[in-house]
């Protein structure tokens, strides 16, 4: 809805694909609503490039991670930071609200934000709360959850409630349109009807072991010309994969290294293999789609696995840990679960029900709160 007075925001964060998303589907949704929104980001993140493309405002600044070991580095740090801080000032003073996504991007505008005295919107994106929400949620006026979990890595202080991580219209729209999206997956990717397709991927830049043990399940089930694999695999590691399409098998694969759609990935998907990053849980569930979810074993506080716990709970993905990943496995995971339809529907299921298509209008109404 419209608020009827403009509203000037800042959002701040970025760094990866993962925070930059969520973050431009809370700016659509802002925008929509009539206030003004400008980006807080670095220069090297790709919210440099995709702002600016949506019409969004963007201010490069300097954010760096924090160093958890002594080094020069962790020296300069608190200077550093500072100096960040100090060059926010200016934007955050023209700001109605400032919203952090999470993540060293954040820190420099949030810190600015409390010095100038504007209110200050937090979205967590993850099952165990980052360092900067951590720091910053006491202050917050309200914090906005994708996992309901996070409130228990927060101060008790904290005001934070559930909204879902905010995903593109673009992914949202998939479970009304998917028989028409599905249909256009398979012209522009070559999948065929006939076929069931488990799609693979590990991230914008993908992940060597996924793709590994994808490659080699697709030579273990290479005699199944009922299936289709389509995987995603980063431009690093398509090689590996498309050489298990020379093996020869009845089994469609198809190897690309990244999808500018993927609202066509998950029209046409029967079942998903992913990392749980807390932006491909958020699309695959409001997509309502079954997961075998692996995750990154080196995740900070091992979120991810934080996070793929809480979809297993919920009865709508499968955990493969990273160490017990293997071509054998993960075929014999894939085959199981397609071969029994109703613990495939009944995951499905699950997966709609936890996911949250309207979060980026649940944290909107955060937003506009704060503003007054």
């Amino acid at each position: 809805r419209a608020w009827g007075v403009e509203v000037r925001v800042v959002i701040a964060g970025g760094g990866t694909a993962g925070h930059v998303f969520p973050a431009l589907a809370l700016a659509r949704r802002l925008r929509a609503a009539g206030a003004e929104v400008a980006f807080a980001g670095t220069q090297r993140g790709p919210e440099a490039r995709l702002a600016p493309a949506e019409g969004f405002g963007f201010t490069a600044i300097e954010a760096r991670p924090v160093p958890r070991r002594p080094s020069a580095d962790a020296v300069r740090a608190p200077l550093v930071a500072a100096h960040a801080v100090r060059a926010c000032r200016p934007l955050v003073e023209r700001a109605d609200v400032v919203v952090g996504m999470g993540g060293y991007v954040s820190v420099p505008p949030v810190l600015a934000a409390f010095a100038a005295r504007r209110p200050v919107v937090l979205h967590e994106q993850n099952a165990v709360a980052g360092l900067a929400n951590r720091l910053f949620a006491r202050w917050a006026r309200r914090i906005g959850l994708s996992f309901a979990e996070a409130a228990a890595t927060l101060p008790r202080r904290a005001r934070a409630v559930v909204t879902g991580n905010p995903v593109r219209e673009e992914i949202v729209a998939v479970r009304e349109r998917r028989a028409e999206l599905a249909e256009t997956a398979r012209e522009a990717l070559g999948l065929e009807a006939a076929r069931r397709t488990v799609v693979v991927f590990g991230g914008s830049q993908g992940a060597r072991r996924i793709d590994e043990a994808a490659a080699g399940a697709a030579r273990l089930l290479g005699g199944r010309g009922d299936l289709q694999f389509l995987v995603l695999t980063g431009e690093a590691h398509r090689g590996l994969v498309e050489e298990a399409d020379g093996a020869g098998g009845r089994l469609l694969l198809r190897a690309l290294p990244f999808l500018d759609r993927m609202e066509l990935a998950y029209a046409a998907a029967d079942l998903v293999v992913a990392r749980a990053g807390a932006s491909s849980i958020a699309e695959i569930t409001v997509c309502g789609l079954p997961a075998i979810l692996v995750p990154y074993p080196y995740a900070t506080a091992g979120h991810q696995e934080a996070n793929a716990r809480a979809l297993e709970r919920a009865g709508a993905a499968a955990v493969l840990r990273d160490v017990e990943l293997t071509p054998r496995v993960l075929g014999t995971r894939i085959a199981a679960l397609l071969e029994d339809p109703a613990t495939l529907a009944r995951m499905a299921g699950r997966a709609a029900a936890w996911g949250k298509p309207d979060a980026a209008a649940r944290v909107a109404e955060l937003v506009e709160e704060a503003a007054w």
